[in-house]
C-alpha cells in the first residue's frame, strides 16, 4: 500500500493539436513534489496523465496503490497549467470524485487551484495549496498522519479555513531533491521521441518565477518572485541525466533563463569541464541577451532560444509593461544567430489598442529578424492579471480555451475573433514558405498565380475587417 499516490490533470489526449506534435513532457512540478516528500519518509507513486488514455487509469492508479492520500499537483513549469484549459480542469473535477468515492484524502496543487480553490474544495476537494506546494504538503502530511488538526498549516485552503494566507517561497532550490524520474516511464517517453523526432528530449528547470511585470501574465504561484539553482546544481543533475538516461537534448522550462549575471557564463564551463554538454533549448527576454550571454549559450550547447517577442510595436510593448525595446528584440536575434544559436518567437495577437499598423510592424519584424520558429497567440486573460481586470467586463461565460488550439478571443478585441483566425494562418503560411526559400529557390513559386491568388484573397479578407 502506498501512502500518497501523486498525479496530475494534463492529459496530452485531451490536446488534439499538441497529441498530433508529440512532443511530451513527464509533469516536472509534480515529480518535484514527490521526490520531496518521499526524503520526508512517505511512500509514494506517481500516476502520469501526460501519456494516459483517460482518467480510468487514475482509477486503476488508485486501485493498484490504495494511498491514504491522493494528491493531484499540476506542473506549475508547464505554460498550459498556468493557462487552465478547460478540459483539464474538467479532467480535475472527475479525479477528485474518483479518489473521493475510495476513501482518500484528496489534495490539490497548482496555478487554477491557487487562483480557484473554492471551486475545487466544492467539487469535494478536502485541501488546496496555495502557491508553492513542497513545503505546504509536507507539512498538511506530517500534521494529517498524527491525528493533529491541520487548520493552522500556512499556505493552505480547507472548507474549515477563514483566511488562507500563502508560505514564504523557497529559497535555496539547490537544497531540493532532483526530480522522482524513476517513478515515471522514462523509456516509454524515449520511444515516443525517437520514433516521431528521431532524438530524444527530457526537461529540467534552473529557477522559479520571474520577476518582471508584463501584464499579461499570470504568476499565482511565485508571484514576482525569482529564486535560481546555482550553475554548479544544474551542471551536476545535467551530468547525472546524462549518465542514467542519456538524452540528446534538454529543454529548460524556465520563465527566464540566466537571468542572474554572469550565470550562463559559469554554467558553460561547468558542464565543459565535467563533460555535461547535452544540446538545448531555453526561454530568454530580448534585453537579456549580450555579445558575452550568447557566446557562454553556444558554448553550453544551447540551440535554440525562444524570445517572448510578442509585438514588433513599441506601443504594444509598452502598453503590455514589457520594459524592453523593439530594437532589443532585433539585436537578440542579431547576436544569438551570429552565435550559431537559432532563435524562436512567441508572438502575441489581439491586445487591446492594437492596430493594422501594429499588426503591420509585427510582420515587418519577422520578416526582418528572420526568426527560425514561430509561435502566435491572441492575448489571454488569466485571473490576477492587470490585464484580466481591464477587460473582466467583457468576458462572458468561456473564460478558458478548452485546449491549446482553440484560439477564442475570450474579450472584444480590436478586430473580430475570425480576424485572428485568419491572420494566425496567414503568418504562418508566410513564415513556412520564407524558411522554404532561404533553404531552397522558390522565387518561382512565390510568383506562380496560385501563390498569389492565396496571398491575395487572404489579404483582402484581413483588410475587409480595417476598413
Amino acid at each position: 500500500m502506498t501512502q500518497v499516490l501523486f498525479g496530475q490533470s494534463y492529459y496530452l489526449r485531451f490536446d488534439p493539436k499538441l497529441w498530433r506534435a508529440m512532443q511530451p513532457y513527464p509533469p516536472l512540478g509534480t515529480l518535484y513534489a514527490a521526490s520531496y516528500i518521499r526524503e520526508k519518509g512517505y511512500t509514494v507513486a506517481v500516476f502520469d496523465a501526460m501519456l494516459a488514455e483517460s482518467e480510468q487509469e487514475w482509477a486503476q492508479a488508485l486501485d493498484e496503490h490504495m494511498p491514504k492520500y491522493a494528491v493531484i499537483y499540476e506542473d506549475n513549469f508547464n505554460y498550459l497549467s498556468k493557462m487552465c484549459l478547460s478540459r483539464m480542469r474538467e479532467a480535475a473535477n472527475l479525479m477528485i470524485h474518483m479518489a473521493k468515492e475510495r476513501g482518500c484524502i484528496v489534495i490539490l496543487s497548482g496555478a487554477d487551484v491557487t487562483d480557484h480553490y473554492d471551486q475545487y474544495l466544492e467539487q469535494g476537494a478536502d485541501y488546496c495549496i496555495l502557491g508553492e506546494g513542497e513545503e505546504t504538503l509536507a507539512e498538511l502530511l506530517s500534521q494529517l498522519s498524527a491525528g493533529k488538526d491541520a487548520s493552522g498549516v500556512i499556505g493552505l485552503a480547507s472548507r474549515l479555513t477563514l483566511h488562507p494566507s500563502r508560505r514564504p517561497d523557497i529559497k535555496n532550490i539547490d537544497a531540493l531533491p532532483f526530480p522522482a524520474w524513476d517513478l515515471v516511464d522514462v523509456q516509454k517517453y524515449k520511444k515516443l521521441w525517437l520514433e516521431r523526432h528521431g532524438y530524444f528530449s527530457m526537461n529540467m528547470v534552473t529557477t522559479r518565477g520571474c520577476p518582471y511585470h508584463c501584464n499579461w501574465c499570470a504568476k499565482p504561484i511565485w508571484g514576482q518572485r525569482y529564486n535560481s539553482r546555482s550553475p554548479e546544481n544544474v551542471a551536476a543533475e545535467m551530468k547525472w541525466l546524462k549518465e542514467n538516461f542519456a538524452p540528446d537534448h534538454i529543454w529548460f522550462a524556465d520563465d527566464i533563463f540566466g537571468l542572474k549575471p554572469n550565470w550562463v557564463e559559469r554554467f558553460a564551463d561547468l558542464l565543459i569541464e565535467n563533460d555535461a554538454v547535452i544540446p538545448f533549448k531555453c526561454l530568454k527576454r530580448a534585453d537579456l541577451v549580450t555579445e558575452k550571454t550568447a557566446a557562454a549559450l553556444a558554448k553550453a550547447g544551447c540551440q535554440i532560444v525562444w524570445v517572448g517577442a510578442e509585438s514588433g510595436s513599441q506601443k504594444i510593448l509598452d502598453a503590455m509593461d514589457k520594459g524592453d525595446k523593439v530594437e532589443d528584440i532585433y539585436r537578440a536575434a542579431q547576436l544569438l544567430h551570429a552565435n550559431g544559436i537559432q532563435v524562436g518567437y512567441f508572438l502575441q495577437f489581439g491586445y487591446p489598442g492594437e492596430t493594422w499598423d501594429d499588426v503591420q510592424l509585427t510582420l515587418k519584424m519577422v520578416r526582418e529578424c528572420m526568426p527560425d520558429d514561430i509561435g502566435i497567440s491572441v492575448s489571454y486573460p488569466l485571473p490576477g492579471t492587470k490585464f484580466f481586470e481591464r477587460v473582466k467586463l467583457e468576458l462572458g461565460e468561456k473564460q478558458n480555451w478548452v485546449d491549446s488550439d482553440d484560439l477564442a478571443m475570450l474579450y472584444h478585441g480590436p478586430f473580430p475573433q475570425e480576424f485572428y483566425r485568419i491572420l494566425h494562418g496567414r503568418v504562418h503560411h508566410e513564415f513556412r514558405l520564407r524558411k522554404a526559400w532561404k533553404k531552397t529557390d522558390l522565387r518561382g513559386m512565390l510568383l506562380s498565380p496560385y501563390y498569389l491568388l492565396g496571398w491575395t484573397r487572404a489579404e483582402v479578407r484581413l483588410r475587409n475587417f480595417v476598413r
